[in-house]
């Protein structure tokens, strides 16, 4: 199970052939990479699972292959129907459960503090999920990573130094940075090459472009801009298909009127109102960097703190108002997006 998604598995993935099964969306949500937090975000799993599904429907449209199968009507045990696999369309209510092929996913052992992609790639066969996220970005905020990464000249920006304020880039950055391992890094073409196995890392990076493209028009349409996000991807008998889920507000970043409409806003509320562990995680990951340790949450001093109530309607609101909006459908009870992003303004007052 991930943090976030349970697996239903239907028909095993075996190295020639892929498998089916189905995603669950929970209402877990992860900040950090710490995992499963204390609380629940009610309707989240199903706003994930609803936009997950309209961009999938989307890549296709354009002939971008996919693991993705459709989605399962929420009323069909109710009704006594099969729980078949049909377009968003065809449900009248928020699905929570995805259909979608299975491929492998070999462990990936530790080894002396770092991991063991040959062993991976051994058992991999042609059919394996890329233990890689392909990261994209059209605008680069305050803060990011990439900003001590990266030089502005090498992102396009004609500039000598990183300006103060946030910054759109002429082109979208691709990235990439491990998938399995318990700390997310970026990595550099050579070593993503090597972990990416018989996945070329330009058809990898392709992909990731054509998704950026497709979510980057939608969210224009309606008024919201989609800042960066990521992609996961399988390889099938030589082919790169767009895995997990994507173009969600957990996977992507998105704002609306100048202010975030993701699960950015749960980190940032983290940041400004439980800074101790914060700076504990971000310790315990340092200090496991340094003795060479793979599992840096036991080495972790502090534990998060449950949210409030409020905060977590507000949470909640912002994922179903914004899922209408994509959608362009009010297949959730939600208030209007504006009303959701005004009281999410508040939470930084």
């Amino acid at each position: 199970m991930t943090s976030v998604k349970e697996f239903r598995i239907e028909e095993p993935a075996t190295a020639d052939t892929p498998g089916s099964g189905r995603f669950v969306f929970t209402d877990a949500y992860s900040v950090f990479d710490w995992g499963q937090m204390p609380d629940t975000v009610p309707e989240k799993g199903r706003s994930l699972c609803a936009m997950g599904a309209y961009n999938f429907e989307l890549l296709e449209a354009e002939d971008v292959p996919t693991h993705y199968r459709g989605v399962v009507d929420p009323t069909a045990d109710e009704t006594g129907g099969e729980s078949e696999a049909v377009e968003l369309d065809a449900v009248a209510a928020p699905p929570r459960e995805m259909a979608i092929d299975l491929v492998q996913v070999p462990d990936l052992p530790p080894e002396d503090g770092s991991y063991d992609y040959e062993t991976f790639h051994a058992a991999a066969g042609e059919n394996y999920l890329v233990p890689l996220e392909i990261v994209f970005r059209n605008s680069v905020p305050v803060g990011s990573s990439l900003r001590s990464r990266r030089d502005p000249g090498e992102v396009g920006l004609g500039a000598a130094e990183w300006p103060d304020d946030p910054v759109d880039l002429p082109e979208p950055v691709v990235e990439f940075s491990t998938k399995f391992e318990e700390q997310d890094r970026y990595l550099t073409r050579e070593e993503a090459d090597r972990i990416a196995g018989r996945a070329a890392l330009d058809d990898l990076a392709a992909v990731a472009r054509e998704v950026n493209r497709i979510v980057t028009d939608r969210a224009e349409s309606i008024g919201i801009t989609h800042e960066d996000g990521k992609i996961e991807c399988c390889y099938v008998d030589g082919e790169v298909r767009v895995a997990d889920v994507v173009g969600t507000f957990d996977e992507n970043r998105f704002s609306y009127d100048g202010q975030q409409l993701s699960k950015e806003v749960l980190r940032q509320y983290h940041k400004r109102t439980q800074p101790e562990w914060v700076a504990a995680v971000s310790a315990a990951k340092t200090e496991a960097d340094e003795q060479g340790e793979t599992d840096w949450r036991a080495l972790c001093e502090r534990d998060p703190e449950p949210l409030a109530e409020s905060v977590i309607d507000t949470a909640s609101d912002l994922y179903t108002a914004g899922a209408n909006a994509y959608l362009d459908r009010d297949i959730f009870d939600a208030p209007a997006l504006d009303d959701a992003v005004a009281t999410v303004r508040s939470l930084g007052n």
